[in-house]
């Protein structure tokens, strides 16, 4: 491990284990370490001494920790990290408080503290592993993706079949790898799109042949079935089989063989089948485009997909794994102005993270190579457009830090139906804080 020259670090957090363990992690890395567990603490500390790193959580007991920002000189060169489950603040923070700002999202490995002290990986958008990547495959930390990791990791130590349903573009067949890689299997990941098979081949792409099963098979062909046995099958567009040959699908399913066109015995297989489709239940059930028989084999286990207009706070994340991409690919060092990142976050992807990256990949490419910065379209719907991009509310330049977490509390026990528990967890925050917050605005009955 690469040890960075010794930084001073005020560390502030009300929670006593992350500190600790913090702290630890830090020392490690042969770092000098203050902890603080209150914004008069961390007030207290930092007028006596001055500090070259701050990392400091976004709710504290006594006010929120972005005050702690209004101490700081106009030339301070600080370097500030937020502990955070919300990326799309880094942005607003930005603009209010200078370029200096990082953000981390518990939990916190020795990795992600390296890369703070590490000014080439701060400054740089070369470095792929700037941006955790959950099961190998998934970008995101919102609440909505937090689920999805929970589904994943629940399914992964079973062999339960599992359909993915969600919006084309959202990413189904990455959480299908997700899935795989989560699973540890013996067998190979293996992917077909029963779309793309023709009605005549299907049965061939799926099962196999023999040689000589009929006019033009001259060799033995295995089936994707049996090329992901004890592996993961990913079948793709499921309900635009035809339905008169899905029985067949049906048999193999229930009785873990197959066999090929034109042979006289049956092989066996075992793995899962991850299926998917971008039609809901309700439309498979009235469209009658899967059978009900052959749904139940398929869904033991469904998983929706979120898309990306409900985790818009991911976006950043996202981008910055797409130029991290880009970047390593063409060799060059291309990044993105908070004004620009804006404008992602405020259009709705009907097109999901498909779309997103391929509005990257565009802007890449004309990218301005003076000012080292991506070049979005005046206009960034696309004609396949479904939803015509809103006005958005919520976080945004001018509010106040009040307003700011304020939003974030309120937002977030509104998608936990009101759960505080869950909201207080997800926010880091104790249960303690997240009532005294409430009490303040009056609303402590949510």
């Amino acid at each position: 491990m690469r040890i960075s020259i010794v930084a001073e670090v005020l560390l502030v957090d009300d929670d006593k284990r992350f500190l600790d363990a913090t702290a630890q992690l830090l020392g490690l890395l042969g770092h000098s370490v203050t902890t603080a567990d209150s914004v008069a603490q961390a007030r207290e500390l930092m007028g006596r001494k001055q500090y070259t790193h701050m990392i400091l959580d976004l709710i504290l007991p006594d006010g929120s920790g972005l005050h702690l920002l209004e101490a700081l000189p106009a030339q301070h060169t600080i370097k500030i990290t937020l502990i955070t489950g919300h990326p799309s603040i880094k942005s607003i923070v930005k603009n209010l408080y200078g370029s200096n700002i990082n953000y981390l999202i518990k939990p916190i490995d020795l990795q992600q503290l390296e890369s703070l002290f590490d000014d080439k990986k701060l400054t740089s958008t070369t470095s792929p592993s700037s941006v955790r990547l959950h099961f190998n495959h998934l970008v995101g930390e919102s609440a909505p993706m937090q689920q999805l990791y929970e589904m994943i990791e629940r399914v992964s130590t079973t062999k339960a079949n599992v359909m993915l349903l969600g919006e084309s573009g959202a990413g189904k067949e990455m959480v299908a790898a997700a899935i795989h890689y989560a699973s540890k299997t013996e067998g190979d990941y293996v992917a077909a799109n029963c779309g793309a098979f023709s009605r005549e081949l299907i049965n061939s792409e799926l099962f196999g042949h023999e040689k000589g099963a009929f006019t033009g098979a001259t060799h033995r062909k295995i089936g994707v079935f049996e090329q992901a046995n004890k592996g993961t099958l990913f079948l793709d567009e499921i309900t635009e089989m035809p339905i008169d040959l899905q029985p067949n699908l049906l048999r193999v399913l229930e009785t873990q063989k197959v066999t090929r066109l034109g042979a006289t015995s049956s092989v066996d297989i075992e793995g899962r089948v991850v299926s998917a489709t971008n039609r809901t239940e309700r439309d498979m059930a009235m469209q009658g485009c899967l059978r009900e028989d052959l749904y139940f084999r398929l869904a033991v286990f469904p998983i929706h997909i979120p898309p990306l207009r409900t985790r818009k706070e991911d976006i950043p994340l996202l981008v910055e794994h797409f130029l991290a991409a880009f970047n390593q690919e063409y060799s060059s060092d291309i990044g993105i102005s908070e004004e620009s990142l804006l404008r992602l976050q405020q259009y709705d992807w009907p097109g999901n993270v498909r779309e997103l990256r391929h509005a990257i990949h565009r802007a890449y490419i004309m990218a301005d190579q003076q000012k080292k910065l991506l070049v979005l379209p005046d206009n960034l719907s696309s004609p396949f457009s479904k939803v015509a991009a809103q006005p958005q509310a919520g976080i945004r330049v001018g509010k106040t830090v009040e307003e700011v977490e304020r939003e974030l509390i309120e937002s977030t026990l509104e998608h936990f139906d009101g759960d505080k528990k869950q909201a207080a967890d997800m926010l880091g925050i104790s249960l303690k804080t997240l009532y005294n917050r409430l009490n303040s605005y009056g609303n402590v009955e949510l």
